[in-house]
Parts: C-alpha cells; sequence; structure tokens
C-alpha cells in the first residue's frame, strides 16, 4: 500500500468514526468526556483528508501540509486530553495546549530546515510522544483497571513506539538499520498509524460502553440521591455477617430509623426540599459513623445502619448520638430552614435470625419509639428465654 492510499485510508477510516460517534453522541448516557474525543476525531479526519488532498496534488503541498500537520497534532493531543480528563485529569489543556505550540513551532523549524526528510522525522516523533501520553491515560489507575483498558493502554504503548521509532532510526540511522530498511520501517510506520486509530476509536466507545454497565450495576444496589447502599445492596452486606452471628464471638448490631414528620416536608416546601433534607440527613449519620459501619436506605425514610462487633447497649449509645445530631441540625433549603428529628430501633443479630426476624423486630422497635413520642431511641425486646430470668 502506497502512502497516499493510506493516508486516504486513514482520512475516510476517522471520517466513519466520526459519523458513528454522531449517532452514538445522541443516545442518552454518553460517556464523560466524549464530546472532546469526538471533535478530536473529527479534526484528525480533517488533517488526513486534507494530507490526501495534497499529496494528490489538488492543493499545493507547501500551503496544504503545514495546516494538516499542525491539525493532525492538534487532534491526536486532544484526543489524549480526552482520555485524561476520562482518567479524571479536568485541567489538561493547562498542560497539553503549551505542549501543542511548542510541538507545533518545532514542526515548522524542522520544516523549514529540511521540507522532506526532518520534516518526517518531527512527525513521526511528535505523535509518538502524543500517542503515548494518551496510553499514559489509559494506564493510570492501572490496578483497578478493565482487562479492555489494560489492552489497549499496552497496545497504544506499542504502536505509539513504532510511530516515534521511525523518527529515531531516521535520525540515528539515514541508511537504514541491518534489515530494518526506510521503506519497511515507512509501512510498519503507517500500519501503526491505521491501527492506532481503530484502537482509539472503538477502544473509547467500548470503553464508555464498559462504564455505562458499571454505573447500571451500581445503580442496582446504591440509591442515586444519597449514595448509600439501597434495600437491596444493604441486604448483600448484611448477609456475611447473620452467617457470622451463628458463631460465639462479639456481636453485631442493627439499627433502623426513619425521619419523624418526613411528609409534612414535602407537602410544605416540595420534593426538592425533601431531597435536600435526606442527603443533609444521611451525611449527618455518616458522621457519627466508623469506616466499618454501613448505612443504607431501605425505602422512603426509613433507613438502616449495620454496626459490626457492637453490643446493642452500645449501639443504642451510636443511635443517641445520632439522635442528637439530627435534632441539632437545621437544613437549609431554598424556601426554609428545616428542623429535623428522627426516631430509631436498635436490636442485635441473634444466632436464629433470618434477615426477615431481624428487620421485624428492629421495625418493631421503632415503632415503639414512634408511639412513646418519637425523636427518640427504643430498644428491641430481649429474647424470651432472657427475659424469662
Amino acid at each position: 500500500m502506497d502512502s497516499t492510499t493510506m493516508v486516504l485510508a486513514l482520512a475516510l477510516g476517522n471520517l466513519a468514526l466520526c459519523a458513528t460517534l454522531f449517532f452514538f453522541e445522541h443516545a442518552e448516557g454518553r460517556p464523560a468526556a466524549l464530546s472532546p474525543w469526538g471533535w478530536a476525531r473529527q479534526v484528525q479526519a480533517a488533517a488526513w483528508l486534507l494530507l490526501a488532498i495534497a499529496a494528490g496534488g489538488v492543493v499545493p503541498e507547501g500551503l496544504a501540509l503545514p495546516v494538516a500537520y499542525a491539525l493532525l497534532f492538534a487532534g491526536v493531543a486532544w484526543e489524549a486530553g480526552a482520555l485524561w480528563e476520562r482518567a479524571g485529569k479536568r485541567r489538561w489543556r493547562r498542560v497539553f495546549v503549551p505542549l501543542l505550540v511548542l510541538a507545533i513551532v518545532a514542526f515548522l523549524l524542522c520544516w523549514w530546515i529540511d521540507e522532506v526528510g526532518l520534516r518526517a522525522v518531527a512527525a513521526s516523533l511528535i505523535l509518538g510522544i502524543l500517542y503515548l501520553t494518551a496510553a499514559a491515560a489509559l494506564a493510570r489507575g492501572w490496578a483497578g483497571s478493565s482487562m479492555l483498558q489494560r489492552f489497549l493502554a499496552v497496545a497504544i504503548a506499542l504502536l505509539a513506539l513504532v510511530v516515534g521509532a521511525r523518527g529515531a532510526l531516521v535520525l540515528a540511522s539515514p541508511a537504514g538499520w541491518g534489515w530494518m530498511s526506510n521503506e519497511l520501517l515507512r509501512q510498519l510506520h503507517g500500519g501503526a498509524l491505521y491501527l492506532l486509530a481503530l484502537l482509539g476509536g472503538f477502544g473509547w466507545l467500548l470503553l464508555g460502553r464498559e462504564r455505562l454497565q458499571d454505573e447500571l450495576a451500581r445503580l442496582e444496589v446504591v440509591d442515586p440521591l444519597t449514595d448509600v447502599p439501597n434495600r437491596r445492596g444493604f441486604f448483600q452486606a448484611l448477609a456475611p455477617w447473620m452467617a457470622l452471628a451463628r458463631r460465639p464471638g462479639q456481636p453485631t448490631a442493627l439499627v433502623v430509623f426513619d425521619l419523624d414528620g418526613f411528609k409534612r416536608i414535602n407537602d410544605s416546601y416540595g420534593h426538592p426540599a425533601g431531597d435536600v433534607v435526606l442527603a443533609a440527613l444521611v451525611e449527618a449519620c455518616k458522621r457519627q459513623l466508623r469506616d466499618s459501619d454501613l448505612l443504607g436506605r431501605l425505602v422512603g425514610v426509613e433507613f438502616a445502619i449495620l454496626l459490626p462487633r457492637t453490643s446493642l447497649q452500645d449501639a443504642a449509645m451510636v443511635a443517641e448520638r445520632m439522635r442528637a445530631a439530627i435534632a441539632a441540625q437545621r437544613v437549609k433549603t431554598e424556601r426554609a430552614m428545616i428542623s429535623l428529628t428522627a426516631s430509631f430501633g436498635v436490636t442485635a443479630i441473634r444466632a436464629d435470625d433470618s434477615t426477615v426476624t431481624l428487620l421485624a423486630r428492629a421495625d418493631e422497635a421503632l415503632r415503639a419509639a414512634k408511639d412513646a413520642g418519637r425523636d427518640r431511641v427504643a430498644l428491641a425486646a430481649p429474647p424470651a428465654d432472657v427475659a424469662e430470668e
């Protein structure tokens, strides 16, 4: 495949990816940093198309090539920046823009010195470095990344080295290096660029799909408003502690609570104010808990707390601290400052418990706290054999 055909293939390939992206972007739930990545691909498509036009003699090379390479560097840098944004580095532009300007200036200087040889060397080295930065973004958080992300990081890094090797080897040995002739290196260079276009495009779309699947899986066990486990997630975390309760050892406690008069808050100030109140409630409770404790939202305004290795009396003290913290808090909403109170039911996991009996006993204690006047803590009744003694 000659250079003109390769450039045309890269141009058409990037244009096809841009068309695919156009429809993908208009779907709901698009991944973070998709728009910067999309613009990067469109800039690269324009650069390769301009290079193909220049190679065909439609536009003078002296006019088209500097502009095309500047667009190509900008597009690859922008693509790498989108990957860094996906990795959590929102301020990537502060680093990439100055480096991009320096790269374009260096390329133009090489062009001015030598329009053919040194220009190709500079382009290869700059593109290799830019693609390596993209691989570095994918490699960030290696231990917690997926196999797909690891594969993309390694593959892009290896292909980036092939792209940069053309420039490095031409500088070190202009006549070639043993069996590695300049023509073979040029073909490898073109093939690496084509593979980078494919990997970058389809890899990004697959990473976006993977992120959406992870988010859907997370929403199955996490409450989106309060960012604590929902009923399903809480019971999943509770299951091993239920099994441990059948063995002798330190007790584990369960606290169930809900806000007093929450319907009045929704009716008086609206559901947005109710959402603010629930978020403030969760934050107030978290400040009273250990890292090993687990707070979950069971349903509506009813919450549960798992207190590992905590006796019934110690759990009652924790609940009392939370009750006092909630009562002392005034939540600011758009329409009013709202005072809160909550009622608590406390129990300990017993050897013969199931999740049904455990939760029923905690709910019974919660109802006792409500019936006694609310804004208080009530303990579950002891087992029958203990009560008889």
